[in-house]
């Protein structure tokens, strides 16, 4: 009854379903794995003092930034160059703008620190001027920005002193000196309190964002469609035995039932002549074939009765 199971259709149906199954199963463990990780991270944050409240090193040392080192307090000393201002921010539900200084550092590389956040746009808002001569800043360490970070324009055509992303790869185009792949964020802003201290945000990657239950989703789904694969096949094999085994009682012809299995031709079409229909009416076949008759009239014996 299942030797349909070895037929080149089914081979092939066969081998999808092979190879299906254990791509999903591999693909949601995959994505659960993702999810348990977002988790751990989150739980060891959350049993970690605050960044902020961490004694403050020398951006040197907790260079290059990832899950730990961000948010921590960093130092530099050096004396603010270049300003730029970061358009489209909000803080509170509020939209506004940062205003970004370039620290350039004894060393010659520079770094970008947000003095703090102003309402309004650019260019609308007065801003407050960078202090001058030699300073030693403190702030909140930040990864650089990317197309997928919160409030980034990463269309380009901003005006002259304005900039979209807050990253290295965007102000070595802008001034004439290296810039850390890292930025601050002051939290002790100016003291005519014009200036709002932009809060340090968590590393991407981390905590239980929406993106982290996008992972446990798509589990759900890869795991789901393991299992619709397998249902369909366990669905298409029975109606295919089903079809095999009423072909094989004779309740159906192979052309009603049709099945690819290559049994042969069923016992309702005929070969060569044997197949054949005669045409001609029950009726004058009977009595073509009855004794004594004959297809035509003898003439003597038209010719007696005469």
């Amino acid at each position: 009854m299942y030797r349909f199971l070895l037929t080149p259709r089914w081979w092939g149906i066969n081998l999808f379903v092979v190879l299906a199954i254990p791509f999903c199963i591999f693909m949601g463990t995959w994505q659960l794995g993702r999810f348990e990780d977002r988790v751990q991270t989150h739980d060891a944050a959350e049993k970690q003092p605050a960044p902020g409240t961490r004694a403050a090193k020398p951006i040197d040392d907790l260079l290059p930034v990832d899950t730990v080192t961000s948010g921590r307090p960093a130092t530099a000393t050096g004396r603010y160059t270049d300003q730029f201002l970061v358009p489209g921010r909000e803080l509170d539900d509020k939209s506004g703008f940062y205003v970004l200084n370039m620290l350039r550092t004894d060393g010659g590389k520079a770094l970008p620190v947000v003095r703090g956040w102003l309402p309004g746009r650019p260019g609308h808002t007065a801003v407050p001027a960078a202090p001058t001569g030699e300073v030693t800043v403190t702030g909140d360490l930040q990864a650089s920005e990317n197309a997928g970070t919160t409030g980034v324009d990463s269309a380009g055509g901003l005006p002259s002193g304005q900039l979209g992303m807050i990253s290295a790869a965007s102000l070595v185009n802008l001034v004439p000196y290296d810039v850390y792949d890292a930025w601050v964020t002051l939290q002790d802003t100016d003291a005519t309190g014009s200036l709002r201290p932009v809060p340090a945000a968590a590393p991407q990657g981390t905590g239980l964002d929406l993106k982290a239950f996008q992972n446990l989703g798509y589990t759900g789904e890869w795991f789901v469609f393991a299992g619709f694969v397998l249902f369909m096949w366990f669905r298409l094999v029975r109606r295919e035995a089903e079809a095999a085994r009423d072909l094989s009682l004779g309740l159906v012809s192979d052309t009603d039932a049709g099945t690819d299995s290559g049994t042969g031709t069923g016992s309702g079409t005929g070969s060569g002549t044997d197949g054949a229909a005669d045409t001609r009416p029950a009726d004058a076949t009977d009595a073509a074939d009855a004794p004594g008759t004959t297809d035509t009239a003898d003439p003597h014996v038209s010719a007696d009765a005469g």
